[in-house]
């Protein structure tokens, strides 16, 4: 009997779950449900019941639920060892991780150790039957994401392993609370200490938090490097300030110092769905795109009428931004009044 088994790793810090674990669980279910299958959180850290019983809100059957002082902070040593374990102890299908700081030190030691097919940075997970090499594999994970520099998106399998993982960013995968959540049952497995646990201490944290938060803006302005110049970026500030949005930037502008990097729209950037993204002088590479196509509706304005940014927007604009910004911010000031 196939062991149709869909886990996500619930990443929490001082006991605040993170966002991309809820949005995991949100796409879990719905991979779970192409299988018949289960869908279990994962849940490690200290007083952590009240997250395992949140999980249920976003799809899931069953908590694993490993709690203790030990736990309270994530360190690499007993975190990859309790998922090893687990893993290695039942064999789920499909195991998600987000792709943060901690999923990405955490995610690949685990594939290393359970011998698992893993893809980083997925930008899109789905279930099929594929032949491959003359041999026909049942219900696969496909695992998308964009490859060589962004220039074509890659479907990647692991069929020769049971296990097959993948890590995907914040903001992917849209967060979807479950009309009818089920029963909370949350399994709770006792910790034991492991010897190579005590190799390393945290002695203290610096954290900062981000001081822009493109994810929550309704309206994004974001440039390319078709801009030109920095200078000329401050039309997009002056843009966003009449109309009420934030401001971001391709990894082109980033990369060339026009916008700081905080400011990433992208597969190696941040993920959004705003009401109404303006992309400016942004050509629409696929790594681009993937972090933005979401947006309900999108205007572009790009000089080259053959940008494939123009294949994702509902509104195009081929001309000089440098003119048709002012032209904009004019209307929008006078409409304003």
């Amino acid at each position: 009997m196939q062991n149709h088994q869909v886990w996500v790793f619930i990443e929490q810090r001082d006991g605040k779950p993170a966002d991309v674990s809820f949005e995991l669980l949100s796409k879990g279910r719905k991979l779970a449900d192409s299988l018949k299958g289960t869908l279990k959180s994962v849940v490690i850290g200290q007083n952590a019941k009240g997250i395992a019983e949140e999980t249920f809100k976003y799809g899931a059957d069953e908590a694993l639920l490993i709690d203790s002082p030990e736990l309270r902070l994530y360190r690499t040593m007993p975190y990859t060892r309790i998922m090893n374990e687990l893993i290695g102890k039942h064999k789920p299908r499909i195991v998600l991780f987000g792709a943060t700081v901690t999923g990405r030190d955490l995610a690949p030691r685990v594939a290393s150790n359970t011998r698992s097919g893993l893809t980083a940075d997925c930008t899109d997970l789905r279930i099929s039957d594929i032949k491959y090499i003359g041999k026909d594999y049942k219900e696969l994970l496909l695992q998308i994401r964009p490859a060589f520099g962004g220039n074509i998106v890659a479907t990647i399998i692991t069929p020769d392993v049971h296990v097959q993982m993948a890590t995907v960013r914040e903001g992917v995968m849209e967060m979807h609370p479950v009309d009818k959540p089920k029963p909370v049952k949350i399994t709770h497995i006792p910790f034991t200490a492991g010897d190579t646990d005590g190799l390393l201490e945290i002695i203290e944290q610096h954290r900062e938090e981000s001081k822009v938060n493109l994810k929550a803006a309704p309206i994004i302005v974001a440039g390319g490097y078709g801009l030109g110049s920095k200078d000329n970026f401050k039309l997009l500030y002056d843009l966003a300030h009449v109309i009420g949005g934030e401001v971001a930037g391709s990894r082109a502008a980033v990369d060339a110092g026009f916008i700081g990097s905080e400011r990433q729209v992208g597969q190696t950037g941040v993920t959004v769905r705003p009401k109404l993204y303006i992309a400016i002088g942004i050509s629409g590479a696929i790594q681009h795109r993937a972090g933005m196509q979401e947006a309900k509706k999108i205007i572009a304005i790009n000089s080259d009428s053959e940008a494939p940014i123009f294949g994702v927007s509902h509104y195009g604009i081929v001309g000089d931004a440098m003119q048709i910004i002012p032209m904009f911010i004019e209307q929008y000031k006078n409409k304003l009044k």
